[in-house]
């Protein structure tokens, strides 16, 4: 058992100059006295049970705020520990945020469409550590490695295009993802990597990004957005917004070496409803389980305490009442 505030215990002073102050009056204080005949009938008082009887009061007072201070305190234990099953995985969500990601042939576009279902998925993994890079011409990290679902999702709510230079720099993305997992000792580290083109831009060659990642044991998951054919994307022009079709063109062959060169997969995304269920495969797959010893499980004790000085003023006022009532 321990305290939480050791320093209260100070107060314990208090109980002990009173019972210090009792005693010097009752050894000190001035008592009634009379003038009799003879000493005789009253030999024997101030001896017995009613004599030690009437200190009780005074003893359950100073019990009761002895136990006060102590439940103020706050004595703890924590003499139990909790094993939790844990996923043991780190995971970086690096997302491609080129302005091809508005096109709507996902709902209510691309980008939306991932967004929401990464929250989801993030939201199905409470006990990992989750990131986010984003990536377009140029890549950044958007949320470092963390276990604060409610930051890391506002920061996902946030992710949109047109914040850095356009283009597809699959290679700075993919890059950025590892240097955020370079450090790790988790058990298992994994990069989701979604994407709708092909890369165009970027210092690091997306096959030299791969092989980084497999030198520090990072799986990655490619998918690859996009419906087959063309797909509606909104223009700008001169009389306001235009959707056209445009071609949709994903380098798939270079997304699946990424994925065979780290032992991941490849996946292609048309409709929400097939990114849903990806995010769930992968959701199924990463399952590396192991039970660890949590932190210890606190066990407050000061609900004890706070009784039994309950009953010590309940048990003082019964004892007062009955005293009174004596002849």
């Amino acid at each position: 058992m321990f305290f939480e505030y050791p320093k209260l215990l100070w107060l314990l002073a208090i109980p002990v100059l009173l019972v210090v102050h009792y005693l010097y009056r009752e050894l000190t204080g001035r008592k009634p006295h009379l003038r009799v005949s003879t000493a005789v009938p009253w030999k024997r008082m101030g001896q017995g049970a009613p004599a030690v009887l009437r200190h009780l009061p005074f003893v359950l007072r100073i019990a009761a705020l002895s136990l006060i201070i102590v439940a103020i305190a706050r004595p703890r234990s924590s003499s139990q520990m909790e094993k939790i099953d844990t996923e043991g995985i780190d995971i970086v969500l690096t997302m491609d945020v080129s302005t091809s990601m508005l096109a709507r042939d996902f709902n209510p576009d691309r980008i939306s469409a991932a967004k929401d279902i990464a929250i989801e998925f993030i939201a199905q993994r409470p006990t990992d550590r989750i990131g986010i890079v984003v990536f377009a011409g140029e890549s950044y990290t958007q949320c470092p490695l963390t276990t604060d679902r409610a930051t890391l999702i506002n920061l996902m709510k946030e992710v949109q295009t047109d914040l850095i230079e356009d283009g597809t720099a699959i290679g700075n993305g993919l890059a950025t993802a590892v240097a955020r997992m370079a450090d790790s000792d988790a058990k298992s580290r994994v990069v989701i990597l979604l994407t709708d083109g092909v890369n165009n831009s970027g210092e690091i060659a997306p096959l030299t990004a791969a092989e980084i990642a497999n030198t520090y044991g990072v799986r990655v998951y490619t998918i690859g957005v996009g419906a087959n054919g063309t797909a509606p994307y909104p223009v700008m022009t001169p009389w306001g917004v235009d959707v056209q079709r445009v071609e949709v063109e994903i380098d798939e062959d270079l997304l699946k070496s990424i994925a065979e060169t780290t032992g991941g997969r490849y996946f292609r995304a048309t409709d929400n409803t097939k990114l849903a269920e990806i995010y769930s495969e992968i959701n199924r797959m990463e399952k590396a389980r192991t039970t660890i010893d949590s932190f210890p499980v606190y066990k407050e004790l000061f609900t004890r305490y706070a009784l039994l000085a309950l009953a010590c003023l309940l048990l003082e006022l019964l004892l007062r009442l009955f005293f009174r009532r004596l002849p």
